[in-house]
C-alpha cells in the first residue's frame, strides 16, 4: 500500500465520474435480467452471472479499504440477484462518498483506477456478454452521449436517450 496521499480535485474528478460510468453501464446490465440469469452457465469453467456479480460487491468492497488506506479481500458467496445487485451499487456508493469527502487515500488513484475500478468494467462487459449469450441482450447505446454524473452511483440512472 502506498502512503496516504492528497489527491488533486481533477483525479477526484475523474475517478468520480468513472465510477458513475460504472454504475450506469452496470445498472444497464444487471437490470431486466431473466429470471433463472444468475445461475447460467455459458461453458463448464465459465463464472455464473451471479458470482461475478458477486465478486463486483466484493471489489468495491475492497476498493474502499484500499481508500482508507488498508487492504482486505472478502470474496463473498452470491445470494440473490436483487441482493446482490442491490451490494454492488451500496458498495459503489461507499467508495464514491469516500472520495468526494476530501479523506486522503490510501492508495494512488491511478492504482485504485486499474485495479478495482477497471476490473469492475471487464466483469460489468462480461455480463453484458453473458445476456446475449443467454437471449437477453442488452441494447447498445453511444455511451459518449449518455447523461452520466458524478455522483449519481445508484441503479436509478437517467434512461438512455438513444439505444440501437
Amino acid at each position: 500500500m502506498t502512503t496516504p496521499t492528497a489527491p488533486t480535485g481533477p483525479e477526484i474528478a475523474l475517478l468520480r465520474h468513472t465510477l458513475a460510468t460504472v454504475a450506469y453501464r452496470g445498472g444497464k446490465a444487471l437490470r431486466g435480467a431473466p429470471e433463472g440469469f444468475a445461475a447460467f452457465k455459458a461453458g463448464p469453467k465459465t463464472r455464473t452471472p451471479g458470482q461475478i456479480l458477486a465478486h463486483l460487491g466484493d471489489l468495491y468492497d475492497w476498493a474502499l479499504t484500499q481508500c482508507e488506506g488498508h487492504q482486505a479481500w472478502n470474496e463473498t458467496a452470491p445470494t440473490t440477484w436483487h441482493g446482490d445487485t442491490d451490494r454492488f451499487f451500496a458498495a459503489l456508493e461507499r467508495v464514491d462518498k469516500y472520495l468526494a469527502s476530501g479523506a486522503p487515500l490510501g492508495i494512488a488513484p491511478n492504482q485504485l483506477f486499474q485495479g478495482a475500478i477497471a476490473d469492475s468494467l471487464a466483469h460489468i462487459g462480461q455480463i453484458t456478454l453473458l445476456r446475449g449469450i443467454a437471449g437477453a441482450s442488452v441494447r447498445a447505446e453511444n455511451y459518449a452521449r449518455a447523461e452520466i454524473v458524478a455522483g449519481r452511483v445508484g441503479a436509478e440512472q437517467t434512461p438512455p436517450e438513444q439505444e440501437f
